[in-house]
């Protein structure tokens, strides 16, 4: 292959990676299917091929539709213990950001509820709300006529905001504060201001470090106080397991403010949160090493901020 072929195609390696990774809700798999999609282009006929970037959009999301529909996959994902992977903020694999629907559409929430969408639905959400295209070129894409495109996408549209309970993007600042004394509060042992500070319909997610084979999941405003008191409470087999007594990070992931728990410069557990009106509405526990393969990729080229608790 020619140094143009090539070329033709890094130019357009990060917007497929988006792609792939909003597809998958997975930074591994999303760099997996783009280098699929490379060999696929190397294979092929270019002279051909009139719009390169259209046949590339085409055989990348073809290629994550198939790993969807895989039986490996789709075993993952309904045995209860699938969580998107966490990119940290300036993470290129994160894509466009300009508009609201952009940047919701990568937000840990929206990945995880994309998980209820057939594969089809997935793909026409992601390539409308994340990429504008038209329901003309996305009928090319996956090969389905422009109204089926159009009824994908409404549906999509309406089984998201079902179930996703918005209150406007919150205030970096702000969205901060709560987070810093959502933390104090965490640390400290003060249970009814911990209350206090979250939404009457407040959910958790955790992985359990990866030690379950399930997540483990808490709703009402107690048990998940409950839940974050035990979570944020040293112990001796804690500091074991973390590698040693982590340094405590506030930082971005996926647009949203998280607490990450860093040992010898190595992320060791993020806790993403959801802010809405001045209060937390969700968090997201994920320590499994799997999970946080590129988060720490991304860590050791970054400059955090001081951190909130310099050992915990």
């Amino acid at each position: 292959m020619d140094s143009a072929a090539v070329e033709r195609f890094e130019a357009s390696r990060g917007r497929l990676a988006s792609l792939a990774y909003r597809l998958l809700g997975s930074a591994a798999d999303a760099e997996d299917a783009v280098q699929d999609t490379f060999l696929r282009w190397q294979a092929a006929d270019r002279e051909r091929i009139e719009v390169p970037e259209a046949w590339l959009t085409k055989v990348a999301t073809r290629l994550c539709l198939d790993r969807l529909r895989s039986a490996q996959a789709r075993h993952e994902r309904a045995a209860g213990a699938w969580l998107p992977e966490p990119l940290l903020e300036g993470d290129p694999m994160l894509g466009p950001a300009d508009t609201f629907e952009q940047r919701e559409s990568v937000s840990l929430a929206v990945l995880t509820l994309m998980e209820r969408l057939s594969p089809v639905e997935r793909a026409v959400y992601v390539l409308r709300e994340a990429f504008s295209y038209s329901h003309a070129e996305i009928a090319g894409i996956l090969d389905i006529t422009e109204s089926a495109s159009q009824q994908h996408v409404h549906r999509a549209r309406v089984r998201v905001a079902a179930e996703r309970r918005r209150g406007g993007e919150a205030d970096p600042a702000s969205a901060r504060r709560v987070v810093e004394e959502f933390l104090a509060a965490a640390t400290s042992g003060r249970t009814e201001r911990l209350v206090a500070l979250l939404t009457d319909d407040v959910t958790a997610v955790s992985d359990g470090a990866g030690l379950s084979r399930r997540l483990l999941r808490y709703t009402t405003r107690e048990r998940v106080a409950s839940y974050v008191r035990a979570g944020f409470t040293p112990t001796p087999a804690k500091r074991r397991l973390a590698g040693g007594s982590p340094a405590m990070h506030i930082a971005w992931v996926n647009g949203s403010p998280a607490v990450l728990a860093v040992v010898d410069g190595r992320v060791v557990g993020a806790v993403a949160f959801e802010v809405r009106d001045g209060k937390v509405a969700s968090l997201r526990g994920i320590a499994a090493a799997g999970r946080l393969s590129r988060v720490n990729e991304a860590w050791r080229r970054h400059e955090p901020d001081a951190p909130v608790i310099s050992a915990w």
